[in-house]
């Protein structure tokens, strides 16, 4: 089957696993078959994640866009670039000049699916329930800023803020800030399985079998009072083993669009392809893959040992032949199109060098050829992962200063294990919560940070952090960033490695593509619709 490719570059975002939706658009009808959607992602509800749907619990890019099309918050991020705009709230503003107070008044009306009415008391309910759970995820961090919540009769609530928080409207239209109902969410445990009940666009139902979502439909939710059209009457996702399944999914039509995970190889072929039967969405990105070091580790405590790998990793070589055109080198955990993004590893370290790693090391009195193993998960990130891997390991071999092996996990194994501190080099990608640069900081860094890292940096916590929110104008917060980017790349608690694209793959009679996706990786189901194939 033949192909054409679309490149949008004005609409920011990687793509998350991917669910489905059907109906029309402005230009199709509201009826008809499900638009079905694959995905490679997994979904398990396990001894180390049974709750993995719960607001208070779900930190996964993929668990998110299930729970944005399901559970209302405040705030919403656009359809592209932007601040945040209200949702379940009718207004929302800083009502102090320091950033410290913000007050939202709710929609007239609201009610969760079932028809009972939300209220800003649900509101208080959910925020207080997602803190004081503190949930090992690490998900309770994004609202660590508010002290207190406050009630003003049935539709008015107000944060009260520990510290300044510029970036406080974002992390409201983030999941773990999404409005439960009481009844249904006990406020002193998480909600097992995959269950979901909100006031969002669309009602959830899941196909399980054992302890894996291996499909799930989603309809439009009758209830639903909130700023945005929903442009279809039923959402489809399914979940394919590998992206080859995939593939054949689509080009049988059992699917209509395919995304998270295609492999480089599917979105060449694609790209290469001109026929009008599918459509190759191409789409800038925030996605960011990293190493990540367990610094208590007796193998990569020194920092001379980090501040080597880093001086030898060659990011332009992993990058043209594992990714090519797909993805960009990445010098800071910031990506390159964030306010605030400096090239703080490439201008500590420069190109890569064995002579100055093999000097870093015999100043630190390292004995080599340093033996460690990096770890990575075998079904999460994509199928190019391994190669990857592999020759991330033949870069640092090569150097004769390394001795390293790789070993792959299935992200069940490898998730809980990375958090209990079993590896001591891992591979990590990271979908932005929101689009700032705070994002591509706290969640590393500060206290709690999702990661469960033991580096901790004094500065960076109780003074860089807090001043970059201080700043309204995130321009003015570029000082602090800057300064925090500096102290990673010395101490090199982590290696950025590069930054990607996003894809997707639709029939040409799917409509709403374009906006299948904002800025911060949000799936929007309610955009996509069925229109005429061209």
């Amino acid at each position: 089957m033949n192909r054409k490719t679309l490149v949008l570059p004005v609409v920011i975002g990687l793509l998350a696993p991917v669910l489905a939706a059907c109906g029309g658009t402005d230009s199709g009808s509201g009826g008809g078959d499900a638009i079905v959607v694959g995905t490679t992602d997994v979904f398990t509800a396990s001894e180390e994640s049974p709750a993995p749907l719960d607001p208070a619990w779900a930190y996964d890019v993929g668990l998110w866009n299930i729970l944005r099309q399901t559970v209302q918050t405040l705030m919403i991020q656009p359809r592209g670039e932007g601040e945040p705009v209200p949702e379940a709230a009718e207004s929302c503003s800083f009502t102090d000049s320091g950033n410290e107070r913000y007050a939202c008044t709710l929609r007239k009306d609201l009610t969760f699916a079932d028809g009972d009415p939300v209220t800003a008391d649900d509101v208080k309910y959910s925020i207080d329930r997602a803190l004081s759970l503190k949930a090992d995820s690490g998900v309770f961090a994004l609202l660590s800023t508010i002290d207190t919540v406050e009630t003003r009769g049935d539709r008015e609530v107000v944060f009260h803020l520990k510290t300044a928080d510029a970036t406080f409207p974002y992390k409201l239209s983030t999941p773990v800030a999404g409005i439960v109902d009481p009844d249904v969410y006990d406020k002193k445990k998480l909600r097992d399985g995959f269950e979901v009940d909100g006031s969002g666009p669309y009602t959830f139902k899941a196909d399980v079998e054992g302890d894996k979502l291996v499909s799930a439909v989603f309809t439009k939710n009758p209830e639903y009072k909130g700023s945005l059209k929903v442009n279809n009457d039923k959402v489809e996702m399914r979940s394919f083993d590998s992206a080859d399944e995939m593939g054949a999914a689509i080009d049988r039509g059992d699917i209509d669009v395919m995304t998270r995970a295609m492999s480089p190889e599917q979105i060449d072929a694609l790209a290469a392809d001109s026929d009008d039967d599918v459509d190759l969405i191409d789409l800038a990105g925030l996605e960011i893959r990293y190493l990540a070091f367990n610094t208590n580790d007796s193998t990569v405590r020194s920092k001379a040992v980090r501040q080597a790998m880093a001086q030898l990793i060659d990011r332009g070589e992993l990058v043209s032949k594992v990714y090519g055109s797909q993805a960009e080198p990445l010098y800071s955990l910031v990506p390159a199109s964030i306010t605030g993004h400096s090239n703080a590893f490439f201008n500590k370290y420069g190109d890569p060098s064995t002579a100055k790693a093999k000097n870093i090391l015999e100043r630190a009195g390292v004995t080599t050829p340093v033996q460690l193993t990096l770890h990575y998960t075998t079904d999460h990130y994509g199928p190019a992962t391994k190669k990857e891997f592999e020759l991330l390991k033949e870069q640092l071999n090569g150097s004769g200063l390394f001795d390293v092996d790789i070993k792959g996990a299935p992200w069940d194994v490898f998730r809980p294990a990375e958090k209990k501190g079993k590896y001591e080099v891992y591979g990590m990608g990271w979908f932005p919560d929101f689009p700032d640069a705070d994002n591509y900081v706290a969640p590393f860094l500060d206290k709690d940070n999702f990661l469960g890292s033991p580096y901790a940096n004094a500065r960076v916590r109780s003074s860089l952090i807090p001043e970059s929110r201080r700043a309204a104008d995130r321009i003015a917060a570029t000082g602090s960033l800057t300064e925090i980017q500096d102290i990673v790349a010395n101490d090199v608690p982590f290696i950025p490695l590069w930054q990607g694209k996003q894809y997707v793959a639709a029939g040409d009679d799917i409509t709403g593509t374009a906006y299948a996706l904002n800025s911060s990786s949000t799936l929007q189901l309610w955009e996509l619709g069925r229109g005429v194939s061209g």
